[in-house]
């Protein structure tokens, strides 16, 4: 095992302690994979807690999520095959990252996408978060569902089940996570104070003008055929 490898075991370790420890997962909910090569890839295991991780947990798949490597008593979480979609339509992502966080779940369980323009950073980082349409855990329903959203997003809600995000490195997806739940929080404690003040479609321009100047990675929905972020048809459709 290379050097870097055994860092970047320890950094899905931490990453995943942070995910635990902010309530984003319960149990041995989630799981997170980050890219080697073309060919390899790191993963959580299932049927482990997340916060509770050592790196010899991690097991490392090929690019269809079988095993190449992992310990006795370890083997891949059987969602690998969303984060696996995700690679294969999307050479620029390093890492994965999927966890149930509660206000974004909440959205999701009631078949709410996050397309409201309400705070900056959101915009800014985020855009609008599309809902994919529910699919059965572990099965080829998960990835199908989240095809259509990989050229214009780097965050969607899974219908009646969690978030997924997705970065050019580990720590970047895991803050897309984080981003998103804070996000949801605001929504919903703003939709309980009264209506939310949102954006004008002069302010959102400003701000993805702003994001082009920061020169932030990824993919964003209003670069998209140049319609405007937060009333594309993906993100109202469910």
């Amino acid at each position: 095992m290379s050097l870097d490898e055994q860092k970047i075991k320890e950094q899905i370790c931490d990453i995943g302690r942070r995910i635990y420890n902010r309530g984003m997962v319960a149990a041995n909910d989630g799981n997170i994979s980050v890219k080697l090569n073309d060919n390899e890839y790191l993963c959580t295991p299932t049927g482990v807690s997340k916060g509770f991780m050592t790196p010899d947990y991690i097991c490392k798949v090929d690019g269809k999520g079988n095993v190449l490597e992992a310990n006795e008593g370890f083997r891949p979480s059987s969602e690998v095959k969303m984060h696996m979609r995700v690679y294969a339509l999307r050479p620029d992502v390093g890492s994965v990252v999927h966890a149930h966080p509660k206000f974004a779940t909440s959205f999701a369980i009631t078949g709410q996408p996050l397309n409201v323009p309400i705070m900056p950073e959101a915009v800014i980082s985020l855009g609008c978060v599309p809902l994919a349409p529910y699919g059965t855990p572990s099965t080829m329903e998960i990835p199908d569902s989240i095809e259509c959203y990989l050229d214009d997003f780097d965050a969607v809600l899974l219908e009646n089940h969690g978030a997924l995000t997705w970065s050019s490195d580990l720590l970047s997806a895991y803050m897309k996570m984080e981003s998103l739940e804070f996000y949801a929080e605001l929504l919903y404690r703003a939709k309980m104070l009264g209506e939310p003040t949102e954006f004008t479609r002069e302010q959102i321009a400003d701000l993805v003008g702003i994001r082009h100047k920061m020169g932030i990675k990824g993919k964003y929905p209003a670069d998209r055929k140049g319609e405007n972020c937060y009333k594309c048809k993906k993100c109202f459709w469910k």
